[in-house]
């Protein structure tokens, strides 16, 4: 797998960001349909989430969000009782970047075939999702699409979740705030989360999954099944008591994610990240895959980054250590534009 990549494994991030762009430029024609009527649209479409008008100083946040071809590693070994957690953290962990307090979640499977013990371990899941972020699961949708949905030995699945979240109009963290000399307060993951499985999987298509992996002191199966982190409580307990200026959940992209924060504007986000989990030197070693395109396209290591004034760093890692996430002072945001990592520019 000489020189493997996300987009010749079949993902190319800048073709799915400029897809995405001409999505949003179609879809927020819609928005002249609710304008000056209950329920306008508060942001363009484009952030962690869509923000609606509630009315008497509230807004809606709502976002949807899915597992990705994790849920291959899951069918592969048929265990599916920690995959719904992924569902939940994917979906709630970006509803908190703009400072909202995530309330209710949906669900989605679509089923290759009627499956009892399969759809029990996503609901089991679901629920360890959910009651660690403090959220309802208040309805959702099951289909068998057994023409549409394959899977691995019969057990193919998809699952989506749609949540969302309130917050004070006057409260919203869009980034606006972000500042040449802001800190970078980075917030430990769990491993991959739920992000680059495409090329995860390529990589590691010659390791055994059921076989003890020294470095990682674990299976190969059980470190890229490891649940996403969710960071919604220290978070919101974060922006309570510390000034934020933005927030940005690592995930597809990686960390140019922290574009967003800028918006228009031209600000550097300089990040020197510490030594990546074992899982990612793994990856990188066994795909051949290089520095760059690791730092591109996996979280390696950090799942939740925070802009934040300088004097209000350590307040910030307080909280979230308080609640067991190691963190990080990863850098700062400086003069300049885009993204750089340990030194390579990122977007």
């Amino acid at each position: 797998m000489s020189g493997a990549s996300y987009a010749k494994s079949g993902v190319d991030l800048r073709k799915a960001l400029k897809m995405q762009g001409s999505l949003a430029d179609i879809l927020g024609q819609t928005f002249a349909s609710r304008a000056g009527k209950f329920g306008q649209p508060l942001m363009p479409i484009g952030h962690y989430a869509g923000v609606i008008d509630l009315g008497g100083g509230t807004a809606l946040t709502m976002h949807t969000d899915g597992v990705g071809t994790k849920v291959l590693v899951a069918q592969e070994l048929g265990v599916f009782d920690t995959i719904g957690i992924d569902c939940v953290a994917m979906t709630v962990n970006d509803l908190i970047c703009l400072g909202s307090e995530p309330v209710a979640v949906l669900d989605y499977i679509a089923l290759e075939r009627q499956d009892e013990k399969l759809v029990e371990g996503l609901s089991k899941g679901l629920v360890e999702g959910a009651k660690e972020a403090s959220v309802a699961i208040v309805g959702g949708e099951t289909a068998v699409l057994g023409d549409m949905v394959k899977g691995v030995s019969g057990r193919g699945f998809d699952l989506v979740s749609m949540g969302v979240g309130v917050v004070k109009k006057d409260s919203i963290i869009d980034g606006e705030a972000v500042a040449e000399g802001d800190s970078i307060v980075g917030v430990a993951s769990s491993g991959l989360h739920s992000n680059g499985y495409t090329l995860a999987r390529r990589a590691f298509a010659r390791m055994p999954m059921k076989e003890e992996v020294p470095s990682l002191g674990s299976t190969l199966g059980e470190a890229l099944l490891t649940p996403t982190s969710i960071y919604v409580k220290p978070a919101l307990e974060a922006v309570r008591k510390a000034e934020v200026h933005g927030i940005a959940h690592i995930t597809g992209g990686s960390f140019a994610k922290l574009t967003r924060l800028a918006g228009q504007r031209k600000l550097l986000f300089d990040i020197l990240l510490p030594p990546p989990p074992a899982i990612f030197s793994l990856l990188m070693s066994e795909g051949d895959v290089s520095e760059r395109e690791m730092y591109r396209t996996f979280n390696m290591g950090v799942g939740l980054c925070l802009c934040v004034p300088e004097q209000e760093s350590r307040k910030v890692r307080n909280v979230f250590e308080s609640s067991g996430f190691d963190t990080y002072s990863l850098g700062s945001v400086q003069k300049g534009s885009g993204v750089r990592v340990n030194g390579l520019k990122m977007a």
